[in-house]
């Protein structure tokens, strides 16, 4: 995944650039990157942010840059933004999305063209340079962006920063947002709505789907129009999105709350007496509080979650690392636990192997009981719009590699009927996942519930990850 903020300014851009950039350190844990434009041209800084949070990595460049435009990027996989020149002349460039076909799209550009490819570590091709090649596959800028954004099968948000202006692209189904935000003197651009407001700008609008802009200190101009047809992840307002953000109008900390409601209300037809509830921090607490409002069973907090000197940035990229240093965080209350049957609301369960790891705690320290509620559906189809996980096989996913054991190997089983929460396909899943886990009983979130919580139409959202509906 990735973040991006960008700036448009009558003076010098980098305070704003700087720490709205950092606002997103949440959505990257590997690279962060600015470019500015000024007096002296191009300015560009890129450093590994895997060991230290971003702004302790920028603060020399914080100190040394000057300009009146700016992009910034976090990423959680190559190094960006870049800085490219080519007929259109010198111009920035970042992206947030993912491509699918991106040996497909490097042929077709070595056929047309002789050019080349900067190798990163493991052999793969910048995801930013090839978009960036697309673009330059066209005789203007615009028509170059419109020309990447119809080849891409995937999706793709583009920040583009020449000299005089920053081109800001929503990806053609709007699954990533883009909020655009005012002050007197400047325009910003930034994934997350709530970054640029303490930094005095005001809520203007978002862009639709595969909608262009041009942006400059004087104004924000729609160079291409939106689409009608909207994807918007929702797994944003389930887990990756920050609890002061919001897309399309809807307000992320809000919907976790009618999230949890919406759990204790279908919770009332199990027989299950939990003392207390409680959310795995961070994102299941907003979930855990809609329940226990709802439900009148007491919201507690067993774990604390120690984010001194653990910011999310210093994450390895070995999963068993990462699953150690995700259960180091979490710090025990043992006078909250000893004795106690509690329901533990967590955003999701995708392998399965922290919230397993958490439960054995749980029991250790001498809970009763350990009831889960995941705040959505089993993720049973790994995401092919965005980069929300390094998961090589969707067999890494704890519900595929239940249906697998139900089905026997080299069977092709009925996807379909266990993304059906009234199919016995369905409940054999689930019930084979609670006893996996060693959970005292499990029971996820309906599909219909989880959408009726975002509030908006459902045939804008995207909900791939559980029913494989593109």
């Amino acid at each position: 995944m990735g973040g991006f903020f960008a700036v448009a300014s009558k003076t010098d851009c980098v305070f704003d650039l700087f720490f709205g950039t950092d606002y997103h350190s949440h959505l990257g844990t590997r690279r962060g990157g600015l470019v500015v434009y000024g007096k002296k041209g191009f300015d560009k800084a890129i450093h590994n942010i895997e060991n230290s949070p971003f702004r302790t990595k920028f603060e020399k460049d914080f100190n040394e840059m000057e300009g009146s435009l700016g992009i910034g990027c976090i990423s959680d996989y190559e190094p960006q933004p870049l800085l490219i020149r080519s007929h259109h002349g010198t111009y920035a460039i970042a992206t947030v999305g993912r491509i699918n076909n991106r040996k497909e799209l490097i042929q077709q550009v070595f056929a047309s063209t002789r050019t080349h490819f900067l190798e990163m570590s493991g052999g793969d091709i910048n995801a930013t340079e090839l978009v960036a090649t697309l673009i330059n596959q066209q005789d203007n800028l615009l028509e170059g962006i419109r020309y990447a954004q119809e080849q891409i099968k995937g999706s793709m948000t583009i920040l583009l920063m020449t000299p005089k202006a920053i081109y800001v692209a929503r990806d053609k189904m709007g699954r990533t947002p883009v909020a655009i935000g005012r002050k007197d003197g400047a325009w910003c651009a930034a994934f997350e709505s709530f970054a640029y407001l303490n930094l005095g700008y005001k809520a203007a609008r978002e862009l639709g789907p595969g909608e262009v802009v041009i942006m400059t200190p004087e104004t924000v101009q729609t160079v291409c129009a939106p689409g009608t047809d909207m994807r918007i992840c929702t797994f944003l307002w389930v887990y990756y999105g920050y609890p002061s953000s919001s897309y399309e109008g809807v307000s992320v900390e809000e919907m976790r709350y009618r999230c949890g409601e919406l759990l204790a209300e279908a919770d009332k037809v199990h027989d299950v007496h939990p003392d207390t509830v409680a959310g795995v921090p961070d994102s299941g607490t907003a979930h855990a509080i809609g329940y226990a409002n709802r439900s009148g069973v007491p919201f507690s907090r067993p774990f604390i979650k120690y984010t001194p000197t653990w910011p999310r940035s210093f994450m390895p990229t070995m999963q068993r690392q990462r699953d150690l240093i995700a259960k180091m965080k979490l710090i025990p209350l043992h006078d909250l636990i000893q004795g106690k049957s509690l329901l533990m609301i967590d955003d999701s369960i995708v392998r399965g192997t922290q919230l397993r790891e958490t439960t054995e705690f749980l029991y250790r320290s001498g809970a009763k009981e350990v009831h889960i509620r995941p705040a959505c559906p089993p993720i049973i189809y790994g995401c092919k719009f965005l980069n929300f996980s390094r998961s090589t096989s969707e067999m890494d996913l704890i519900a595929r590699r239940v249906i697998r054991k139900l089905e026997g190997e080299g069977t092709e089983p009925d996807l379909e009927a266990y993304t059906d929460p009234n199919s016995d396909q369905y409940h054999a899943m689930v019930k084979e996942i609670e006893k996996e886990l060693n959970f005292s009983s499990l029971h996820y979130h309906r599909l219909d519930d989880m959408l009726d919580s975002v509030g908006i139409e459902p045939c804008k959202l995207c909900t791939y990850c559980w029913n494989g509906k593109e």
